[in-house]
């Protein structure tokens, strides 16, 4: 699949099959998602693959709708390490995390694998189960989830390229 192709037919997948995702495939994941840009190459990510089932459980019932982790194979937590970041903390660490889940969610279309980006930050509320269920140290701050698996079904590409949103030289 051509990198075009693989954004403008990436859809957010919540259904998969039961089938397992390989190491191999996880490892080209988080491969990209450490490719991603980042404010002065601070590279904050942090990443725990989400596997064992009681846990994905636990954080599935954080939010009604995160209910696809109960079913997915794999899925991948993205934190900000904000302890040594070059940029200001406060600035530039959401961009990052965004630009790694992104990376993420492209790497899984390239590979079969339906995905679903879940926000985190900056709901305090939801950090804080994240952080209690997975051990993860008050400098570390959880920012998404990506559910992942091999989709159940085939959605359609979007179509959505909306010409009165695009400005030329001014609004």
């Amino acid at each position: 699949m051509d990198g075009l192709s693989t954004i403008l037919e990436r859809r957010s997948c919540r259904v998969y099959q039961d089938k397992p995702v390989s190491e191999d495939v996880i490892h080209n994941l988080l491969k990209a998602g450490m490719y991603a840009p980042s404010a002065m190459n601070s590279q904050p990510w942090e990443f725990v693959v989400m596997q064992d089932a009681e846990k994905k459980e636990a954080v599935s019932q954080i939010v009604s709708y995160w209910s696809m982790l109960k079913k997915a194979p794999v899925a991948i937590l993205v934190m900000a390490n904000i302890n040594g970041y070059r940029a200001k903390p406060d600035e530039f660490f959401v961009q990052d995390c965004a630009s790694s889940t992104t990376c993420i969610l492209l790497a899984a279309q390239a590979q079969e694998l339906g995905a679903v980006y879940l926000g985190l930050y900056p709901h305090e509320d939801r950090m804080k189960k994240v952080r209690e269920i997975y051990n993860i140290p008050e400098h570390i701050m959880p920012f998404s989830i990506v559910s992942l698996g091999y989709p159940e079904s085939t959605s359609n590409p979007h179509t959505t390229f909306h010409t009165h949103k695009v400005h030329k030289d001014e609004y």
